[in-house]
């Protein structure tokens, strides 16, 4: 066998000719020469390993990664092809299927790091939020943190790079566990949907729904033909892009140690519903408990069952139904326990107001992983700031222009205004308008990202946008980060370039509505 090393440090194994001619170009792209018997991956976590050829499968090579924890790399070429006898490489991969991923224990160095790194940034969103909040400033605070964090990196890359790297890696544990729980952030506005929607009269609803499904479609477009005009313009060539680092899939022992986690604190609970001091606090360990088993359980079903109950809509409905388990046990009913799910009291705090006061921190969190593609950015500013731009300006007069046309309430179009803009940007984007539902604008943002998270392939399949750049700016600037994970999943060649829109749209949204103009023509054209 011939190996080829290229000057990307990237090693191409060639895939011998197979019967079926057209995949007889295909090759196995590897991160590392393939001399040694065994290559670390992934914090140690993957391992790729060579072995003599034996014999192939009857039934072609599926990619699933829940039907076996080994596959041929199967994300780099195409399957379901008749193999020649050939060195083949295996990798056991740490986005296989939870079940079959050994489970470690961290030691306490590591976590150590992880405490002092993320509470770090946690303590400097809260700084930054009771700065502004004294001083009356309206601007999105952890958005002000995002730009100070990127632009220290920015300097430090210039005139000390080893210093820049140091300030990456002592921060990478906290970014892992931020994007490790991202969704879960953004359930709290899903659980209490039946209290934001009580006052929501039945036609209205409908007529939101309706902005929601057609806006984000109509923003798809815009996004993602804007890109492509732009590329032929500028015709800047694609190189690939830095991989970005996935988190661990989650253990079963993680999920017995939530379990019992549950089910102590909810008999405690039973026995004494203010146990803990008050009603939330002793309610908040088995709301939160239930809450992170159904994202652990939904995001451990296969592909065909997530697109009908997707992992975020099995998190709702498991606080839910825990919720209405407590409400009916303890005849004290369902509004009382979701009233105690997201207090929005900084001092009697629910599990919601936990899990939501990590929305500040994912903003600062922004700026790592625009400074780890900061190269990628520069290459494709175009397409990339052209199509945000324009997808943002286009999704926040659209959805103004949409909900006076219909007949929608003025207060509840302003509440759906930033329905493309990740929650904790949202939220802060809804605060400059007097009378706003926040609660309504989290479910939206919610609802959005779980229909571009179910449909965003398929449609931009259709519209026949098969550019990565276009495709990956397409889903983050109309699905934000819900859209942006169910396509990394499948297409990790976009992935980089929806996490640079994700933020992006979020940044240049918020920027735009804290112009005193734009805030005013908004509410002109809404009436």
């Amino acid at each position: 066998m011939v190996l080829k090393y290229r000057q990307n440090l990237e090693w191409r194994t060639p895939v011998f000719p197979s019967r079926d001619a057209s995949m007889a170009s295909a090759s196995v792209v590897l991160p590392y020469p393939p001399t040694s018997l065994a290559i670390l991956g992934f914090k140690g976590r993957a391992l790729a390993r060579l072995r003599p050829w034996v014999p192939p499968p009857k039934k072609p090579i599926s990619n699933h990664s829940s039907l076996c924890s080994t596959s041929l790399i199967s994300p780099i070429i195409s399957t379901g092809f008749d193999t020649r006898p050939q060195r083949q490489v295996l990798i056991r991969s740490s986005s296989s299927d939870a079940a079959t991923t050994a489970f470690s224990f961290p030691n306490v160095g590591q976590i150590l790091h992880l405490v002092v790194s993320l509470g770090v940034i946690v303590a400097a969103d809260k700084f930054l939020k009771q700065a502004f909040t004294a001083a009356a400033i309206k601007f999105p605070s952890a958005l002000f943190g995002m730009f100070c964090v990127f632009s220290v990196l920015i300097v430090l890359d210039s005139f000390a790079p080893t210093a820049a790297m140091y300030v990456m890696n002592f921060f990478e544990p906290a970014t892992l566990f931020i994007q490790r729980w991202l969704p879960l952030f953004y359930v709290p506005s899903l659980v209490v949907l039946p209290l934001a929607v009580r006052d929501v009269p039945a036609a209205s609803g409908v007529k939101i729904c309706f902005i929601l499904v057609a806006g984000w479609a109509a923003s798809l477009s815009v996004a993602g033909y804007t890109a492509i005009t732009i590329r032929k313009i500028v015709k800047t060539e694609m190189i690939p892009a830095k991989p970005m680092t996935k988190p661990d899939p989650f253990s079963t022992l993680e999920i017995l140690v939530w379990s019992a986690v549950f089910i102590a604190s909810f008999v405690l609970a039973f026995i004494n519903p203010t146990a803990l001091g008050t009603s939330a606090r002793t309610f908040l360990p088995f709301l939160l408990a239930a809450t992170v088993l159904g994202y652990m359980v939904g995001s451990r079903f296969p592909s065909f069952v997530k697109k009908i109950f997707h992992p975020i809509v099995c998190c709702a409905f498991s606080a839910d139904l825990a919720a209405i388990a407590y409400g009916y046990f303890s005849r004290s009913g369902l509004d009382a326990v979701l009233g105690n799910y997201l207090t929005k009291v900084s001092s009697n705090p629910g599990a919601g107001d936990i899990l939501m006061g990590f929305l500040g921190s994912v903003i600062i969190t922004f700026a790592f992983s625009m400074f780890k593609q900061r190269k990628l950015v520069k290459r494709h500013a175009a397409e990339i700031f052209s199509s945000v731009i324009i997808a943002t300006i286009f999704s926040l007069y659209s959805t103004a222009a949409i909900g006076r046309l219909i007949g929608l309430e003025p207060m509840l179009t302003v509440s759906i205004l930033p329905r493309c803009i990740t929650v904790a940007l949202a939220l802060s984007i809804v605060s400059f308008f007097e009378g706003a539902n926040t609660s309504l604008t989290a479910a939206v943002v919610v609802l959005t990202g779980l229909v571009g998270a179910n449909f965003v392939q398929a449609m931009m399949d259709k519209l026949g946008l098969n550019d990565p750049i276009a495709r990956g700016i397409a889903t983050a600037s109309s699905a934000h980060g819900l859209g942006t994970a169910a396509l990394s999943a499948k297409e990790p060649e976009a992935l980089p370039f929806c996490a640079i829109a994700y933020a992006l749209t979020g940044i240049f949204g918020s920027l735009l509505c804290s112009i005193p103009a734009v805030r005013q023509s908004l509410l002109l054209i809404v009436g």
